[in-house]
């Protein structure tokens, strides 16, 4: 998925080194059906991949970054959980990129034990795990369970990450909307409309959002104003179903107090226009 083979060397290495758990970039504010442990999840990981690092690379892969990113696995994550393959990998940005494929890879796996090797080797074996990658898994589970009674301060650089559900009463819903449920939603659901003239605003105070809604062959299309302001209309059709896509992203230079308003436009034949998630940095 993300390394290639000399960096298991890399890891025998690390795996010497003392547990010492660090601070992390965390949400403020997580949503109440994440995956147990998530937060923990990845302070374990940023932890053995760089020493929580966010601009450690590694001179033989090219792996970037807190989490070790592989730059290939970084312009795909980065266009699905983004909304744009060009993102820099700030710090905010990989705590967001991350977080959402860690979700994906336990809604997927069912484990933390099984999540940590495929970040490691891409691979989702149950059995025949080599002795460097159970070392690597090993040395991952310490340090999340280690965590359970540890404080962890937050760097003083550190940007905050507030996640907000479909629930949410930062949205305010006019028209016809109603619920759907699917296991890859953030939280297990999102809203949905198909008439045209439903609207959804967010209102937040942040220096980035990012909706998060489903693509696929029944998606249409939404208009997306800011700050009352028009700025363009989001095609959310596809070929093929994807749950959990960043279909809009807009930042600032400076923190302010913003809204993001969603029209359904009521697309004949593929009307649905849905909200699962909206993500906020400080």
């Amino acid at each position: 998925m993300r390394v290639l083979s000399g960096r298991l060397k890399a890891v025998l290495v690390a795996s010497l080194a003392t547990i010492v758990l660090i601070g992390i970039l965390a949400p403020a504010t997580t949503l109440a059906s994440d995956p147990p442990g998530l937060a923990r999840f990845m302070a374990a990981i940023g932890q053995v991949e760089s020493g929580g690092n966010y601009y450690a690379r590694n001179a033989t892969s090219g792996a970037y970054g807190k989490y070790q990113i592989m730059p290939s696995s970084w312009r795909t994550w980065a266009d699905r959980y983004l909304g744009d393959p060009n993102a820099k990998p700030t710090p905010a940005n990989q705590e967001l990129v991350a977080a959402a494929k860690f979700r994906a890879l336990y809604n997927w796996l069912g484990s933390w034990r099984r999540v940590a090797y495929s970040w490691l080797t891409g691979s989702s074996q149950t059995s025949g795990w080599s002795y460097s990658a159970t070392r690597y898994v090993n040395r991952v589970m310490a340090t999340y369970n280690a965590s359970t009674t540890a404080t962890l301060a937050a760097p003083a650089a550190a940007t905050a990450l507030r996640y907000y559900s479909e629930k949410s009463t930062a949205i305010a819903y006019a028209g016809s909307w109603a619920t759907a449920s699917h296991a890859r939603y953030a939280g297990g659901a999102a809203t949905y409309a198909t008439e045209a003239g439903s609207t959804a605003t967010f209102t937040f105070t942040g220096t980035k959002v990012i909706w998060y809604g489903p693509v696929g062959p029944t998606r249409g299309q939404a208009r997306v104003l800011v700050d009352g302001v028009y700025v363009k209309t989001v095609n959310l059709n596809s070929s093929t179903f994807a749950a959990h896509r960043a279909v809009y992203s807009r930042g600032w230079g400076t923190a302010g107090r913003h809204t993001v308003e969603i029209d359904v436009v009521g697309t004949a034949g593929h009307p649905y226009v849905a909200i699962d998630q909206f993500v906020v940095a400080n």
